[in-house]
């Protein structure tokens, strides 16, 4: 009898090793990172019909929204901020929270969006295809949607995997869209690969007057302990502003920078002071001469646009600015604005810019 006992818990143990092993080499065989310089398909057909004189307009609004796959409403707290989930409350829950997102962007009257973290298919978010039902509702916009990532499955946390994800940048124009391109970003090359993901920014080149736009729509990594990595990213996204610059566009970033972009925000909003891998001061002293990190007006604001993820948000929450622009010396800013959404929908809060071409 005892070894009969001794049998069956030796074949479960071997049962699980080899459960365990096969799981590590689907990770690994599975795991792959889109490739750089990729040319991205772009969708003008709405657009041109709507709005065949877009090209005479001079004054525009743009925003950024990290939107967080319509699973982050107030209520909610991220496994890897320290909080409880992986996934959004329900199905129900994360539809409620993207066709709220959708009003919020269509509040702001923006002439540009550009959103990160959108899925177009995810465990965390129900498989809800998100990039088509925006761009369905917003069709007015011209748009083009890049993958940040295509993660494999991952069977963490156990009691309720985050699962597999395609994610990425979605970038909205009323002004026709010309040629865009993805450009993937550095990343850790070790085990924190398969939980930071892939990473990537665009560069989308619009029509305007008086000369042509390049926006750059940016997600840089939040979750990494390696600031080398950041550093490294920086320095890219650095690299191709001045790229589009020289070739006579002017140029315009905008999106989740997962730094301080005022270097002391915590202080402005009367917050704990808390050093996470996301809240390093923005190095605006490595930008180019001609470029300029736009901070005006959100000083005297006192907005903020990221909350911590680590519990439900209060009064009390850890809050930052970690979304905005940079902008290239021929860009003229008259306002900048953080939507006081009290992070309703997302943990982000979206921002805008109005502005003019020089």
């Amino acid at each position: 009898m005892k070894k009969k006992i001794y049998r069956g818990i030796l074949s479960v143990f071997v049962i699980l090793i080899i459960v365990v092993l096969s799981y590590i080499c689907y990770l690994f065989l599975s795991y792959h990172r889109i490739v750089d310089n990729l040319k991205l398909a772009v969708n003008n057909a709405q657009i041109e019909q709507i709005n065949p004189n877009n090209q005479s307009k001079q004054n525009y609004r743009i925003t950024t929204f990290n939107i967080g796959y319509a699973a982050n409403p107030q209520n909610y707290s991220f496994f890897m901020d320290g909080g409880q989930y992986a996934r959004g409350f329900s199905q129900a829950n994360v539809q409620q929270n993207l066709q709220g997102i959708i009003h919020q962007l269509q509040q702001t009257a923006s002439d540009f969006i550009l959103v990160q973290e959108i899925d177009q298919t995810a465990t965390r978010s129900y498989h809800l295809n998100e990039v088509k039902q925006m761009t369905h509702t917003l069709n007015d916009y011209a748009h083009v949607f890049a993958l940040n990532y295509d993660s494999a499955y991952l069977f963490y946390p156990f009691t309720q995997p985050i699962g597999s994800a395609k994610s990425g940048l979605l970038t909205l124009s009323k002004t026709n869209l010309k040629e865009s391109t993805r450009y993937s970003l550095p990343i850790a090359e070790d085990l924190s690969k398969f939980t930071d993901l892939d990473r990537a920014f665009t560069v989308t080149v619009v029509a305007t007057e008086p000369k042509n736009l390049a926006l750059i729509n940016i997600h840089l990594s939040a979750f990494t302990k390696n600031q080398t990595i950041q550093e490294a990213q920086i320095q890219k996204l650095i690299k191709y502003m001045q790229f589009y610059r020289d070739k006579g566009y002017a140029v315009i970033v905008g999106g989740d920078y997962n730094h301080d972009l005022l270097g002391d925000t915590p202080k402005l909003f009367g917050t704990k002071q808390e050093q996470l891998t996301w809240t390093h001061a923005f190095p605006k002293d490595k930008l180019p001469a001609d470029f300029t990190l736009v901070n005006q007006e959100v000083i005297e604001a006192e907005v903020p646009s990221v909350r911590a993820n680590d519990r439900p948000y209060t009064k009390q929450s850890y809050v930052n600015l970690v979304d905005g622009f940079i902008v290239s010396k021929d860009i003229k800013v008259n306002h900048l604005k953080v939507w006081n959404y009290h992070f309703k929908y997302s943990d982000h809060n979206p921002v805008s810019m109005d502005f003019s071409i020089q």
